[in-house]
Parts: C-alpha cells; structure tokens; sequence
C-alpha cells in the first residue's frame, strides 16, 4: 500500500527461466554483505533466526520474484519472499488460482513471464476480446496456433453459454414478475 503522494514502484514480473533477480536478492552474500544462508532455514521454533530472516527479506527488491519462484517452483522451505514455510503453506495449495491481472497484463504486452492456469486462461479472454490474432496468442502463451485457435473457439462458446443463461434467467424473471402482477 503506498501513502498519497508516494510514486508506486511497478511490479516486475520474472521472466521464463530468468533468475538474475537473485543477484540483487538481500540474501545474496558478497563481500560487503556477509549473509549467513542458514539464516533462511530456521527451525520452526527459532524465533530470532525466522525474525532476522523476515527484516532482510523486508529490505530486499526483489522479495516479490522470490515468492513468485518458490510458489511456482513448489519450494516449501525456509523463509522465501519474507514468507515461512507454514505462511507460504496456503500460498502453495492456491497457486495454480492465482489471477494476478498485472501479469495477465504484461503477458498481453509481449513479457514472456510465468503465468497461473487461471492467469492463463485471463489471457485468452482479454486476448479474445481485444481481437489479439491466433498466431499471436499462439506465440504469447507457447502453444502451436491450431491449440490458440481451439482456445478461441472454446472461449467463444463459453461467453455464449453466459449469454444465454443470463438471457434466460431475465426472461425467467420477467414471467415470474408478470404471472405475480396478474395474480394480485
């Protein structure tokens, strides 16, 4: 959350196999930064360790990359993107739900970046929407364009279903409106 006034800083997302984010990660040791790794895996009653853990992930840039690895890669120890193993834990069962839309967003604009199955399909109904051509979306999510072109259809028919139903469930109430005003 940021203060009225305050610039919002842009989330950046990582993208496919890219991990020189780690490089500016606060838990990277250098010379100047002597960092003890067990830091990062304390047990679960070791307060003080999981405490200085979390303030170093506090400071750190690239908390949020790390997060997002170690959710996608189904990492559960330690202390990841200033999250323990038991906060990560529903993070974890959740992950392939995650709709975050800046990332559908970013994804739209061409970052090759790690999506959800959720997040995915948000691409195909933006993409579908804002008439993104199927070579396109072919390219965007790594797929061949018959499976873009399956996807479209599939999407099609799915916000036709919606329509109908929503149709239908007006034109249910309308009757029961009328068939209420004419027996009163």
């Amino acid at each position: 959350m940021t203060t009225p006034g305050t610039p919002r800083i842009p989330v950046r997302h990582r993208a496919l196999g890219d991990h020189t984010w780690q490089d500016q990660a606060a838990c990277n040791p250098t010379e100047h930064n002597p960092v003890d790794p067990e830091t990062f895996f304390p047990g679960p009653e070791d307060t003080d360790r999981i405490a200085t853990a979390k303030a170093l992930c506090a400071q750190c840039p690239v908390a949020r990359a790390c997060l997002d690895a170690a959710l996608e890669a189904g990492d559960t120890h330690g202390v990841r993107g200033g999250l323990t193993e038991e906060q990560r834990e529903p993070l974890h069962t959740r992950i392939a739900e995650r709709l975050d839309h800046s990332r559908v967003n970013d994804t739209l604009a061409g970052r090759d970046i790690h999506l959800t199955k959720a997040e995915r399909r948000a691409v195909v109904i933006a993409a579908h929407r804002h008439d993104v051509p199927v070579d396109r979306l072919a390219r965007l999510l790594k797929i061949t364009d018959e499976h873009a072109l399956k996807l479209y259809r599939e999407t099609r028919r799915a916000i036709r279903h919606r329509r109908i139903a929503e149709n239908a469930g007006r034109t249910a109430g309308e009757l029961g409106r009328t068939a209420f005003g004419t027996a009163a």
